[in-house]
């Protein structure tokens, strides 16, 4: 690690470049007790030849949750809020209605993990017509309030602890918790408590007119080359709205990996910041499952944690080795397929720096045709019917067969058949199998199949994804283990 300088980082990125253009890139390396690196590339704006810079202003998108998050989190500090407590015993502004009145209530706890059963989509017909996903609005147009927008209810779609999705309506009402318990707007608290104790002065909730002169242009990447977006502002701002630099971004990484301080004040305690890196979600004990709005990995043993975020024209992502005191940022204003490559680029990016070996699909494993049996199959996806994400990628369900003599999986899904079909290479642990993803830029990723009491295949998950899918001879949910 100690020999990682500017020079490794600007021929890291530059690999990274060669096989994933990006209209402007930007990567920053944060490192306990030293500055940090930053290697810039590419345009803030084309047309008005703007380079990017570590200042420049990006949509961060939902790295919004961790702020928001860490927002909570200080309340939990001072005994203001129980995250085993119900939500609607904080919530003034509207209240979370179960479909059952026999389901339990959704707590803190569920809703920094994405369990707590609120949906994904409330009006998809809308997001289709705006062709931006998430709840918005056009710039210049005045949200509703939360209040507003759910009409004093916002209806769960799942019984709290029973499946897990990923949404922005529950960090939305995290943010109006922080809101209802201390009376200040959210974009106020997070300046007051978060921001200005880490000196993020180019940081704000809000579009301010302070950042709008240094504020990127997002692209998309079109056959005639890039193409500016227009931009949308969200209702769900607590989840994905945050305006941020790298720079800013880098001081926010520097307080993850340092126990919570930044240059002027504290954010967190150390325990603090430890409980929310720590799995409160698995649904196979082997799988590293979510903290408290972070989702947790590792990298040849070191523990990692991680956020991205994906606004139409912007991709960011953060991971950080809590346990070596480092951690990557990346931000890009237009690139294909940034929400897969980043991540698994920035991943090798912090395995160079904390000297963990390049992780590739295992060669050490027998394969175990006598076992192929009892794993084939189809497996039918633990899901909400809002979740768009589990029903894209797997689609009616997930088949695993064989296939010219191997064990392959399959999902009837609507994304491109190179992702439809892949083969399952074998690992020590006989129930744990990798799939090569190299091609979409994240690297090899475990298939892990759990078992039932009995003993036999219940289900199958996905590590990363956290997607799971149900046996169809199984009965009974996937486990939510805390």
């Amino acid at each position: 690690m100690g020999g990682f300088d500017q020079s490794s980082l600007d021929e890291a990125v530059a690999k990274v470049l060669n096989r994933w253009p990006a209209v402007g890139l930007v990567v920053g390396v944060v490192r306990r007790g030293t500055s940090p690196l930053f290697s810039v590339h590419g345009s803030a704006n084309i047309a008005k030849q703007a380079p990017v810079t570590p200042d420049t202003v990006f949509r961060v998108g939902s790295i919004t949750k961790t702020f928001t998050a860490v927002a909570l989190m200080q309340l939990w500090e001072q005994g203001l809020v129980d995250l085993d407590r119900p939500v609607n015993d904080y919530l003034r502004a509207y209240q979370l209605v179960p479909a059952d009145q026999s389901w339990r209530p959704a707590t803190l706890r569920d809703l920094l993990t994405h369990t707590a059963g609120v949906p994904e989509w409330l009006h998809p017909t809308r997001m289709v017509r705006s062709r931006w996903f998430g709840e918005t609005v056009p710039l210049g147009h005045q949200p509703p309030t939360l209040s507003e927008f759910y009409r004093g209810e916002l209806r769960l779609a799942a019984e709290p602890g029973s499946v897990w999705a990923y949404t922005d309506h529950g960090f939305a009402t995290i943010g109006q918790v922080v809101e209802d318990v201390t009376g200040m707007p959210l974009h106020q608290y997070l300046t007051e408590h978060v921001f200005e104790p880490l000196a993020m002065s180019d940081s704000d909730l809000l579009r301010a007119e302070r950042l709008q002169p240094r504020l990127a242009t997002g692209y998309t990447l079109t056959r005639s080359g890039p193409k500016p977006l227009t931009d949308r502002q969200g209702i769900t701002a607590a989840a994905g709205a945050l305006y941020s630099t790298p720079r800013d971004l880098a001081r926010y990484v520097t307080a993850l990996v340092t126990g919570g301080a930044g240059d002027q004040g504290v954010v967190l305690q150390p325990e603090t910041l430890s409980l929310m890196f720590a799995p409160h979600y698995q649904p196979d004990p082997r799988i590293p499952g979510m903290g408290l709005a972070f989702w947790r990995g590792q990298l040849d043993g070191h523990p990692v944690v991680e956020h991205q975020g994906v606004v139409p024209g912007f991709n960011s992502q953060i991971i950080i080795a809590p346990e070596d005191d480092v951690g990557v940022l990346a931000i890009t204003n237009g690139s294909h397929a940034a929400g897969s490559w980043l991540l698994g680029q920035m991943q090798h990016v912090l395995a160079t720096l904390i000297d963990a070996g390049d992780v590739g699909l295992p060669t050490d494993a027998p394969q175990r045709p006598a076992r192929w049996a009892e794993l084939c199959g189809w497996y039918h996806p633990c899901a909400q019917r809002t979740d768009v994400m589990a029903w894209s990628l797997m689609g009616g369900g997930v088949q695993v067969r064989l296939s010219r003599g191997r064990l392959v999986l399959r999902t009837l899904s609507p994304l491109p058949p190179p992702w439809r079909s892949l083969e399952l290479h074998p690992d020590q642990d006989p129930d744990v199998f990798h799939v090569d993803l190299t091609s979409y830029g994240i690297g090899p990723a475990r298939v892990v199949f759990s078992r039932d009491p009995s003993g036999s295949v219940a289900a199958v998950h996905f590590d990363g994804l956290l997607l799971s899918a149900q046996k169809r001879h199984a009965r009974g949910r996937t486990t939510v283990t805390r």
